[in-house]
Formats: structure tokens, sequence, C-alpha cells
């Protein structure tokens, strides 16, 4: 019995995503094993497209007064002291290895740092 119908990408079982239908005669899904004839897939055309961030966007890369670099992921969130939009972030481990790292932001705009523990 489907409970899940309508999209062929989907199982109609679970409604996991399908995997692409390769050289075998079924279609697996891999959360439930339900099988899928490759036969409802011929005839299909199947399209996938990947959209990266422009890197402008994702990292930043600025020297201050001091000469000293500001690198790393961009992020949106909000600078505590000037109230704008975009910080700057990096990961250490400063806590014994059972507990979180510690990630320390840096706003992009007036170089507010804070830091927190997860």
């Amino acid at each position: 019995m489907a409970y899940f119908g309508g999209d062929p990408n989907f199982c109609s079982q679970c409604g996991n995503v399908l995997p692409l239908p390769g050289l075998q005669d079924v279609v697996r899904c891999p959360r439930c094993s339900f099988c899928i004839p490759g036969s409802e897939f011929s005839g299909r055309e199947i399209r996938s497209t990947l959209v990266l961030n422009p890197e402008k966007q994702s990292s930043l890369a600025l020297k201050d007064e001091e000469d000293a670099e500001l690198k790393g992921p961009v992020i949106d969130r909000r600078c505590p002291r000037c109230n704008k939009e975009g910080m700057v972030y990096h990961t250490r481990q400063m806590r014994s290895a059972d507990e979180g790292q510690t990630v320390f932001f840096t706003c992009t705009h007036c170089r507010f740092q804070e830091k927190e523990d997860s």
C-alpha cells in the first residue's frame, strides 16, 4: 500500500529520496528497501542542479589597521555592538575532548569579537 505518491523521485512507502536508476532491474529505497521496477523510470529525463554560493559571499579576507587578516566563512549573524549583519567565524577545541568546540565570531564591520561554547 502506497503512503506517498505522485513523484517518482521519492519512495512511495517511506517518502525517502530514491537513488538514480542504474544498470540494475530495480531501484531500491536505501531507507526501507522497497523496490521499484526500473521500467517505471524509462523514458523519463532526470536532471540535477548543484548551486554553490559564490566565493565572495561565503568567505572573506580583510585587512584592518594592524594588517591582521580577517579570514573565514561569513554567516548571517547580527553583531551585538554595531547591530549589522555579517560575522566571520572559526572554531577551536578549547576544553576537553568530550566537550563541544568553542566558536569565535568576529564582526566584519566593527571587528567586535565574541565566543560561544557549543
